[in-house]
């Protein structure tokens, strides 16, 4: 049986252009992989825990970042950060004599933080996916302070570490501008425009 040679270097070149393709769509996972964790950091890899698969993981981070990039996120005015920062204050001060309170305090100061700054009403979880994108190396000290309140009879310690915790999120929140703040999630394409653009020209 003889078979036609036109036919041999068209399986060829449909081989080859699958091959392409197929290298394109594994260099696009894996920059995208990349950017979320540079950005997300140790979120990352509780999602993908979390989730239970890579992949389904990314995809939660992308929506995160899409919703977080719908909501009208503005700074505190001078009037209410002085306000914030007053009642912090008094939350520290009651820890002494009656910390398990203080906490709690704490916790309901952050959420109405937020809800001053225009994240949406919504559970804990919720929030923190949200201030993951905004502040993904802060959102661990939310997470840990939130988790000591239910963890049944904390310690007086305990509650001293749950209360340092809300502070490092209290402070980038109200202080806006922090040191963690949003990054954009660039690709490895966008990198090398950047570092084309900064070469030296001759």
């Amino acid at each position: 049986m003889n078979i036609n040679p036109q036919w041999i270097w068209i399986a060829v070149a449909a081989a080859a252009v699958l091959l392409v393709v197929g290298l394109i769509a594994f260099g696009a996972r894996r920059n995208r992989t990349a950017a979320l964790r540079d950005h997300f950091g140790r979120e990352y890899d509780r999602t993908v825990e979390h989730a239970g698969s890579r992949s389904r993981a990314e995809d939660e981070l992308v929506a995160r970042a899409e919703e977080a990039k719908g909501l009208d996120i503005r700074p505190l005015t001078a009037a209410e950060r002085d306000r914030y920062r007053d009642e912090w204050r008094n939350i520290e001060a009651r820890f002494v004599e009656r910390p398990t309170t203080a906490v709690v305090e704490a916790d309901e100061l952050i959420a109405d933080v937020m809800r001053t700054r225009g994240y949406p009403i919504t559970e804990f979880e919720e929030h923190a996916a949200l201030i993951s994108v905004k502040h993904p190396r802060v959102v661990e000290h939310y997470r840990a302070g939130h988790a000591i309140i239910g963890h049944g009879s904390p310690s007086t310690e305990e509650l001293r570490q749950a209360v340092l915790h809300y502070r490092a999120l209290f402070e980038e929140l109200v202080n806006d501008g922090g040191k963690d703040v949003e990054q954009p999630i660039r690709t490895a394409r966008d990198r090398d425009i950047v570092r084309e653009e900064e070469r030296p020209r001759g």
